[in-house]
C-alpha cells in the first residue's frame, strides 16, 4: 500500500463536477490529495482512547460518489475490558487494508472509483461515545477517552468542506464500524439532503444483554450522537439497535439501509458472552429476530446472512466470495447502490427449519 500523505485539516475544498452520470473530471482532484491513501490529521479535540492522536484517511476517486467507512475493532466498557493489555478493542488509529472494498482496481468491486473516506477506530465506544472516564483497574486508576463521536464529527466536517454535492454516499463499516455506519448515516443525510444515502452495517447485529445496556453502555455517554431531529430518537426509545434502525429508516424512507452477518459469527458471539449472554444459538436467534423486525417495519431495509463463522465481509476477500440463495454479496451490494430491487437473503435459514 502506498505510504499515506499527511494533510492538515485546513486545506482548501474539493471542487466536484457532478455530470449526468456522476462523473468527475480528472482535473477536479485537488493537488493536495495524492493518488492512493492520504492521511488527514484534524487535531482539535480529537483523540484516541489512551491519548494518542487521531487521524483518518482519504483515497480520491473519479466519480461524484463517496464511501464513508467506519473501522471496526471491538469495544470496551468497564475496568476489565478497557484495561491496558486487555485486547478488547483497537487502541490506535491505523490505515486501511488493501483487500475487499479497499481494492478499487478490482472490477468486481461495486464501489470501485468512489472517493473513499476511512475513519479509524481507537476509542472503544463503537464510534458513538463522548466521555472521558477514569476506570479503577487492578494496577490503579487509568483514563480512557471514549471520544468516537468527536472523531467522527471531525471526519464528517472535513467531508462537508470537501464534497459540495455528492450524488451518492455509501456509509458502511464492519464490526464496531457497523454501529458507526447506522448512527452517522442520518447525519450525512441531513448534511446532504439531495444525495442518495446507502447504509450498510457489516457484522454488527446489536445482540446485547440487558445487563450490558443498563450497567455498561452509559460509560460511553452516546446520547450526543443521536439524530434527535428525527421522530422517535430519544434515549428512552432507543433501547435496542432494532429501534434505532426503524426510527432512522422511517425518518428517511428514501435512505436504503442494510445489514450483513455470517450465520455463525463467532466474534459477535464472543462479545455477546462477554456481556453475560448465552450460546451461539441464542445470539443467532437474536440476530435473525432483529433483522426480521426491521425488515417488517421498513420497506427500505434488506439483510444478507452469509455462510460460515467469520466476522465481517467488506474488508476481506469474502467480499467477493460470500453467497446466499444464489446471490453473491458483491452483486447484492451493487444492486443496492444502483437502486435495483434487493431482497433479504439468508444462506442457512431454509436448512435450519
Amino acid at each position: 500500500m502506498r505510504a499515506p500523505f499527511a494533510l492538515s485539516f485546513a486545506f482548501a475544498a474539493l471542487s466536484l463536477a457532478a455530470g449526468c452520470a456522476g462523473r468527475a473530471e480528472p482535473d477536479d482532484r485537488p493537488p493536495q490529495l495524492a493518488s492512493g491513501w492520504n492521511e488527514i490529521r484534524p487535531g482539535g479535540d480529537t483523540i484516541c482512547a489512551r491519548g494518542t492522536p487521531f487521524s483518518f484517511y482519504v483515497r480520491p476517486g473519479n466519480v461524484n460518489r463517496v464511501i464513508v467507512e467506519f473501522r471496526g475493532g471491538g469495544a470496551c466498557w468497564d475496568a476489565a475490558t478497557c484495561a491496558p493489555g486487555s485486547d478488547y478493542f483497537q487502541e490506535t488509529a491505523t490505515p486501511p487494508g488493501s483487500s475487499g472494498i479497499y481494492d478499487h482496481d478490482d472490477p468486481r468491486n461495486p464501489v470501485a472509483g468512489w472517493h473513499h473516506v476511512y475513519v479509524p477506530y481507537c476509542t472503544g465506544d463503537i464510534h458513538w461515545g463522548d466521555n472521558t472516564v477514569s476506570y479503577e483497574g487492578k494496577g490503579g486508576p487509568f483514563t480512557i477517552h471514549h471520544a468516537g463521536a468527536r472523531n467522527a464529527r471531525a471526519a464528517l466536517a472535513w467531508v462537508r468542506e470537501q464534497f459540495k454535492g455528492p450524488e451518492k454516499i455509501l456509509v458502511t463499516g464492519c464490526s464496531a464500524g457497523a454501529y458507526g455506519s447506522v448512527m452517522w448515516a442520518p447525519h450525512l443525510q441531513k448534511q446532504y439532503p439531495s444525495a442518495r444515502i446507502y447504509q450498510l452495517g457489516d457484522a454488527g447485529a446489536g445482540v446485547i444483554t440487558q445487563q450490558f445496556y443498563q450497567a455498561s453502555y452509559p460509560s460511553w455517554r452516546p446520547e450526543g450522537s443521536y439524530p434527535t431531529w428525527l421522530p422517535g430518537i430519544t434515549p428512552q426509545a432507543l433501547t435496542s439497535l432494532t429501534n434505532l434502525y426503524v426510527a432512522i429508516g422511517k425518518g428517511y424512507p428514501d435512505m436504503r439501509m442494510s445489514q450483513y452477518a455470517a450465520w455463525s459469527d463467532l466474534e459477535q458471539v464472543f462479545r455477546f458472552q462477554a456481556m453475560g449472554g448465552g450460546t451461539l444459538e441464542d445470539w443467532r436467534q437474536g440476530m435473525l429476530a432483529s433483522f426480521a423486525a426491521i425488515d417488517e417495519a421498513l420497506p427500505n431495509f434488506s439483510s444478507f446472512v452469509g455462510p460460515g463463522n467469520g466476522h465481517c465481509v467488506t474488508p476481506l476477500d469474502a467480499f467477493y466470495d460470500a453467497e446466499a440463495e444464489g446471490k453473491s454479496f458483491a452483486g447484492w451490494l451493487r444492486d443496492t447502490v444502483e437502486d435495483k430491487p434487493v431482497e433479504s437473503v439468508c444462506s442457512d435459514c431454509q436448512s435450519s427449519r
